[in-house]
């Protein structure tokens, strides 16, 4: 989230036909206000709720500790996961949650420290949050900064090998604070991890941290601006972690491409959603990221960063290059989260329009602003922009929602990113066809507040009898798929736990052998790679998806079906002959198959089935 209160009331006044001209992305169309999600009682905690493809398996508020709405110091922001915990920050510290049964989750702990916005990463035994912003102090106390030697901007790091009383071990201050954070491990020595770092703010002044220096020419290595910088961190001796040289991707890059489409009166003094031009001495290019992604496994990280995509090489964490970077020529007023499928060749670039508190999912709001851009790689890993996704459903305009963050779910053969976005609840996109996203399940609820009356203008003094006076920020931060199970951090209310059901858009086989694929810990901007098993269910969602897509004739789907039953019900060897036969068959079938693509990768995970079961 960016807290960016002058884009409040951005919001288009006039609906804009989805992209025509040639060689322009493609977009979904206006959100129907039939949708069930458009009509949902308002309600704190006893808001309606709409719910499909998933259901909810639980909810606990948020602790007592960090409950008020005073502006955005106790709001509840993104979640990192380690064996049976959730370790959900907060603006004000953060809450670690046990989850060994997931349907009655159990507080572990409660830690108030005055840390904005606490973007999370679990390590181990180490937990790392993110810290920006004037009112953070090195103590963790709350009240301000007095003496600017107090300030803390950068990395703090508590050792939470005893969840119940986490400790703090070294805050690690950083020229322009930590707005987010993304772990690199070290390829070499295991000892070592590298957190790249996004902060928003400025250099900060001599007073606080020496060495700091602001300027605006982007290939000055002296100028703390222009860069990403990189923390290591050493995993046996946390307390001696520190600021090394950063990643200086910036240089080069232009900033023509900033909004044209849409938002260009902004540039000229206008309201429709860009930012103001720079001063006539500040390269026009992004200078900082909102946020990167790391994908470790094949040495990639991507960086969302203003108008830019941003491509990065990390096969030596500390001396990062850009491999490349385009940026949206119609569009996009700010980049925020990024990730990759699985097979690392699409790309997935949401934007915050409206900084996270604006109504920007209305059915007035731009199509093309405030959700997700698709981009696909070709064999040199060039990025070449796709498609536009946004959330079909209208929202009120009590309802802050616009794209968040999220993850990738481990279906086979699939693309699927489940995401937040704040009022307008969770979200799950297929985006296996990089030019035609759409939804296959979501989670919503009713605004946290009641609608003004109609006479009461948008703009009039807060309500001291409704809670946040009328304007509550909420809605679901992340929402991330982790060993079975959808977790949405709530900013106002507290922690959801959902979980995937059956649907026409996602069958059993492909949610059971989604749940085969688990990890120990997991930090959703540090991208893992989804490796399956060989299995039933592995097969037989390749097979549900061809009979879901025409792929391939029914009568041979029907048949691979029933034979896939018999060889289920050998053991052994004969199993295992059983399926080398099949694939044999199967092999032919792609011949003449619609989705020949998917009956081959069928095929080979026959033969991976059969192979373990002689």
């Amino acid at each position: 989230m960016r807290v960016v209160r002058s884009l409040l009331l951005l919001a288009a006044a006039v609906a804009v036909p989805a992209l025509s001209a040639p060689g322009a992305l493609s977009a979904q169309t206006y959100p129907s206000a039939k949708d069930p999600r458009s009509t949902l009682k308002p309600g704190r905690f006893d808001a309606g709720i709409a719910i499909s493809g998933m259901k909810q398996v639980s909810f606990v508020p948020k602790p007592a500790e960090l409950d008020t709405v005073r502006g955005l110091t106790f709001i509840n922001s993104d979640v990192a996961f380690a064996t049976h915990y959730i370790y959900q920050a907060n603006f004000a510290g953060f809450t670690i949650w046990d989850i060994t049964d997931p349907a009655k989750p159990v507080m572990a702990s409660v830690t108030k420290c005055i840390t904005s916005q606490g973007d999370p990463t679990i390590y181990g035994t180490l937990l790392f949050l993110s810290a920006e912003g004037a009112g953070n102090r090195k103590d963790c106390g709350a009240g301000g900064v007095q003496d600017p030697k107090d300030h803390m901007a950068g990395i703090r790091i508590f050792d939470v090998s005893n969840p119940k009383a986490p400790k703090l071990v070294k805050n690690v201050e950083t020229c322009k604070g930590s707005h987010t954070h993304t772990l690199v491990p070290s390829p070499t020595d295991k000892n070592i991890i590298y957190l790249y770092v996004s902060g928003q703010q400025g250099a900060r002044p001599d007073t606080e941290l020496a060495g700091c220096k602001n300027g605006n020419d982007p290939k000055d290595p002296t100028n703390s601006l222009y860069q990403l910088d990189i923390v290591k961190v050493f995993l046996n001796a946390p307390e001696k972690s520190m600021v090394i040289p950063g990643a200086r991707i910036f240089a080069d890059l232009e900033g023509a491409g900033e909004c044209q489409r849409y938002c260009l009166p902004a540039r000229t003094g206008g309201r429709a959603g860009g930012r103001p031009q720079p001063a006539a001495d500040m390269p026009a290019g992004p200078r900082n990221c909102h946020d990167v992604t790391a994908y470790p496994e094949m040495n990639m990280l991507l960086a969302s960063c203003s108008t830019h995509s941003i491509l990065v090489d990390i096969r030596n964490p500390e001396k990062p290059f850009r491999i490349n970077a385009i940026m949206d020529t119609n569009n996009f007023q700010g980049r925020h989260t990024a990730a990759f499928s699985n097979d690392g060749k699409k790309l997935i670039q949401t934007e915050e329009w409206g900084g996270g508190t604006g109504p920007m999912c209305q059915a007035s709001s731009m199509q093309q602003l405030g959700g997700n851009t698709i981009i696909t790689l070709d064999a040199q890993k060039r990025q070449k922009q796709r498609a536009y996704f946004k959330l079909p459903s209208a929202q009120a305009a009590e309802e802050n929602c616009v794209a968040h963050n999220g993850g990738i779910i481990p279906v086979p053969g699939r693309d699927l990113y489940v995401q937040g976005w704040y009022q307008g609840g969770v979200n799950i996109m297929d985006f296996t066809d990089a030019d035609n996203a759409f939804e296959i399940a979501y989670f919503d609820r009713g605004s946290i507040n009641p609608p003004r009356p109609v006479d009461v203008p948008a703009a009039a003094a807060p309500d001291p009898s409704v809670r946040g006076g009328g304007n509550t920020i909420g809605g679901s931060w992340g929402a991330y798929y982790w060993n079975g199970l959808i977790v949405s951090s709530e900013l106002d209310r507290g922690l959801d736990i959902l979980e995937l059901v059956p649907s026409a858009q996602l069958s059993a086989n492909e949610i059971a052998a989604a749940k085969l694929v688990r990890f120990e810990q997991f930090n959703p901007q540090s991208q893992p790679k989804y490796v399956w098993p060989p299995a039933f269910v592995v097969v037989r969602s390749y097979l549900d998806q061809l009979v879901r897509g025409n792929g391939l004739a029914a009568e041979r789907t029907t048949a691979i079906a029933q034979a896939l039953d018999v060889a289920e019900m050998k053991t052994g060897a004969a199993r295992g002959l059983a399926l080398g036969a099949l694939a044999l068959q199967v092999d032919k079938d792609a011949a003449g198959a619609k989705d020949a693509a998917r009956v081959r990768t069928m095929a080979s995970e026959i033969r991976r089935l059969a192979a373990v079961s002689k």
